[in-house]
């Protein structure tokens, strides 16, 4: 007697916690409910996955979707198109909107935009602030809240916690991982004047590799004496990875593809396209960040997907604004850089999958296994393509990559046993759901 499932990806090479082999995976009621030979098995629908690779869901833990109040670069339905686009099955989106997501009111209003619109599973990073440092131990539990989220340093919009006392009162109120934006707001500040008009290439001169250290140096300090545990979003620096190889106990990181992949010399190339907070770098910084992919350091990759318009990112430096597309180029980007020899698939999967469902506590997400949620990327490793703006999701239009030839390209995006996203075309409405995480169950 046949076994019946819903969904059945059949022939694909999968990659999860038992290693890499041909298998195949059966799916029910939207979670995975089988993986091995399944040839006799029926189901209502059939991937053949022969020749590609079936990878966990890719999560991306920091985007910033811009809606409410800058739609006109971004918005929830567009943001989630691009993830899907690029095989990215759920995100994480950033709190430094119009108006800032710093209430349980403003969560909310979040997730009912989200709900029917969003092509990809969704949750909301909360703002802390001097303010609500207070009720973050609430809010962060809160359905649909990927957690606690601090700038301590400027960046676009205007969440700012820039001295230790205010970073400490958040944190002695967390339970769940905080998220920082770590650069030194008081040296930004007297740095001001390194900044030379329209030369893009003098940003990471202003921002320089003693605010980023510093201010992770402080953090970790603060978040030792809450006995608090955090998270240090886009690493920049190959001195930050050195000090955080010795603070693994409170900290964990993140490395971004641009700082995997382009450097200091980009700027006469690509100009403020690169422009980034925190900056890209001189070269030996990105080999730093690799050493840190290499010798485990580096916990997840984000892509800090942070789109402009193009108008406004051709202002001449500093008026442009710093940010980049990326949530749509994640995974041919890095997948380029594992077909290069850079990092082995599994390691992929473990910054992309296994990484985030670890650091963050997600419920059954992050892993190929009997039970959890039927996410999948599906790859094409060997596939040649070329990327291009025309084929952006996002409602920017553009991406640094442009006209960059790369190997290794996502097929196709299965979010809880829906196929999303086949060769390019979305061929299911928004069905996102938000994100469980395992501190914050429901009662």
């Amino acid at each position: 007697m046949s076994t019946t499932f819903d969904l059945l990806l059949k022939g694909g090479t999968v990659v999860n916690q038992d290693g890499v082999g041909v298998r195949d995976v059966g799916v029910r009621a939207g979670r995975i409910a089988a993986i091995g030979n399944l040839r006799t098995a029926d189901a209502a629908e059939v991937i053949d996955c022969t020749g590609l690779h079936v990878l966990p869901g890719v999560i991306d833990s920091q985007v910033h979707f811009r809606e409410p109040g800058l739609e006109h670069k971004e918005d929830l339905e567009t943001g989630a198109r691009a993830a899907v686009l690029g095989g990215v099955t759920a995100v994480f989106e950033m709190p430094n909107t119009k108006p800032l997501t710093t209430s349980q009111a403003a969560l909310a209003d979040k997730i009912a935009r989200a709900r029917g619109r969003m092509h990809c599973d969704f949750a909301f990073w909360v703002g802390g602030t001097r303010d609500n440092a207070h009720e973050v131990g609430e809010l962060e539990r809160l359905p649909g809240a990927a957690g606690i989220k601090v700038f301590m340093g400027s960046s676009t919009g205007d969440l700012l916690v820039e001295d230790d006392e205010g970073v400490a009162s958040i944190l002695r109120n967390t339970r769940r991982r905080a998220a920082f934006h770590s650069e030194d707001e008081f040296r930004l500040r007297e740095r001001l004047g390194e900044r030379v008009e329209g030369d893009p290439a003098s940003h990471p001169v202003w921002r320089d590799v003693t605010a980023a250290l510093q201010c992770t140096e402080r953090l970790v300090r603060i978040a030792r004496q809450a006995r608090a545990r955090i998270h240090v979003l886009h690493i920049s620096t190959a001195e930050e990875i050195a000090f955080l190889e010795a603070n693994k106990d409170v900290a964990t990181c993140e490395a971004t593809p641009h700082h995997l992949t382009l450097s200091a010399e980009d700027y006469a190339r690509l100009g403020t396209l690169i422009q980034m907070n925190p900056p890209v770098r001189a070269a030996h910084h990105r080999a730093g960040i690799w050493d840190g992919i290499a010798n485990g350091v580096v916990d997840v990759l984000g892509s800090d997907h942070a789109p402009h318009t193009l108008a406004e990112k051709q202002q001449a430096y500093p008026a442009s604004p710093s940010g980049m597309t990326g949530v749509q180029t994640l995974v041919p980007i890095m997948l380029d850089h594992v077909n290069a020899g850079r990092l082995t698939l599994e390691r992929f999967v473990d910054l992309t999958s296994h990484g985030p469902g670890r650091i963050f506590a997600m419920a059954r997400k992050g892993r190929i296994a009997c039970g959890y949620d039927a996410d999948f990327t599906v790859v094409d490793l060997k596939r040649r393509e070329t990327i291009t703006n025309r084929q952006q999701g996002s409602r920017a239009g553009w991406t640094p990559y442009d006209g960059r030839v790369v190997t290794g390209w996502p097929v196709g995006t299965v979010i809880r046993g829906r196929r999303v996203m086949w060769d390019g075309e979305i061929v299911m409405p928004g069905e996102g759901e938000p994100v469980l995480f395992s501190e914050a169950l429901p009662g």
